[in-house]
């Protein structure tokens, strides 16, 4: 069943409660303490209050300024100031402080770096895993513009799971991504799995954006043949009065639907629902625990 609901008007499975304000100051304060920027602040997620309510954030590497202006999300773009060397360090360190036994370490695109911060990527990585042996490392990087030996580079460092979002189905791609490529960023994800196949491999996709139950069909069928065997379906909720609209509200069935079908390409784990975000509630999406 979808829902017809006009995109101007939030169902009611979308309005969620805030977080306890105490609970997300003091994250604030930890991590304004450190120098460190959040996806979940810069991205504008919904999920903010209840993350940073359990003591969870997703921490955002290379700067707060991306060199890429997608239409799907709320990070600033512009030009970037210069990577801070102490910044893995500085990372590694919250991610010891806060005790996390999953962390996510994310980026803005750097397409002014020669590596695309691949470097940057390995260095908060070798220094997470140095401080905190025990922490499931997940990766979400951008797709270093298909550069293998950048990849090579993230992998190289050994995270546990390797993410990169597909965000959303080709049609849609050169309207919703800037600089961005469906086939490339499939392309990634093979290489990562072609250099660490014991590796879990993980993408996303954002639905609501006007893409048919069949396209969604076939970026599942994709994903699993570039190797992913995990992924997640959230539903697209415009950030800003300048980013693309919301073209349909998705009924919470739907998504169950959407798990189906991609368990039923092979895919290991689909965490599907209205609110899922790559990052969101990233140790209930791994396969770590059965590993």
């Amino acid at each position: 069943m979808r829902n017809n609901t006009a995109a101007s008007r939030l169902p009611e499975w979308l309005r969620k409660p805030a977080g306890a304000s105490s609970c997300s100051h003091e994250m604030k304060r930890r991590l304004r303490a450190h120098g460190l920027h959040t996806v979940c602040e810069e991205a504008r997620c919904p999920n903010i209050g209840e993350c940073f309510s359990r003591g969870t954030a997703t921490l955002m590497i290379m700067g707060d300024l991306c060199t890429r202006s997608c239409r799907f999300c709320a990070v600033k773009h512009g030009t970037p100031e210069p990577l801070d060397p102490g910044e893995p360090e500085r990372v590694a360190a919250q991610i010891a402080e806060l005790g996390l036994s999953h962390a996510v370490i994310t980026s803005v695109t750097r397409d002014d770096l020669p590596d695309g911060g691949a470097a940057h990527f390995a260095a908060t990585i070798l220094k997470t895993r140095s401080v905190s042996p025990g922490t499931v490392i997940e990766v979400l990087t951008p797709d270093f513009e298909g550069r293998d030996e950048d990849i090579a580079t993230v992998c190289e460092a050994g995270p546990d799971i390797f993410n990169h979002n597909i965000e959303t189905i080709e049609r849609l791609t050169p309207q919703v991504r800037s600089s961005a490529s469906y086939r490339r960023s499939l392309a990634v994800l093979f290489t990562a799995r072609k250099l660490l196949p014991k590796m879990h491999i993980k993408s996303g996709l954002m639905v609501g954006l006007g893409e048919t139950p069949d396209e969604v069909d076939a970026v599942l069928a994709d994903l699993a043949k570039s190797g992913c065997d995990i992924v997640t379906i959230g539903q697209y909720l415009k950030p800003a009065k300048t980013s693309l609209p919301v073209e349909e509200y998705l009924e919470p069935e739907v998504f169950l639907e959407y798990e189906e079908m991609g368990l039923s390409h092979g895919i290991k784990r689909v965490f599907a629902g209205p609110f899922v975000r790559s990052s969101y509630m990233a140790d209930k999406a791994s396969l770590k625990q059965e590993a």
